[in-house]
């Protein structure tokens, strides 16, 4: 139960950034919950070994270059979706850092609701 309310807040914050982002397109409510479903698990298989394999890389730039490796995953899901877009690699970088911040906030009020 836990997992799929994760999901549909992850949907849900990827909808919203879809909307204030004006280089980002979602079609449709669907599609918002693949394209957390599909960034779930590329983050989860493809992610660690895009950091393996960048691991120089990515400690020469003090960690910095995961914000590229975090654009890479929302690209490749933007290949892999019909209907949703992201138009290029600092759209993607800022989507990053937008869904990963909307999605601590919309998680720590899951969390707070837990707890009552």
């Amino acid at each position: 139960m836990k997992l799929i309310l994760r999901i549909l807040l992850s949907a849900l914050a990827v909808v919203i950034l879809s909307k204030v982002l004006p280089h980002v397109f979602v079609d449709s409510y669907t599609t918002a919950i693949i394209v957390a479903v599909v960034l779930s698990l590329l983050n989860f298989i493809v992610k660690p070994i895009l950091v393996l394999l960048t691991l120089p890389v990515t400690i020469l730039t003090l960690g910095l270059f995961l914000l590229v490796i975090n654009a890479i995953i929302i690209l490749l899901a933007d290949n892999l979706i019909d209907g949703f877009t992201v138009d290029g690699i600092l759209w993607a970088i800022l989507f990053s850092l937008l869904l990963s911040f909307l999605q601590s906030i919309l998680f720590s009020l899951l969390k707070e609701d837990e707890k009552s």
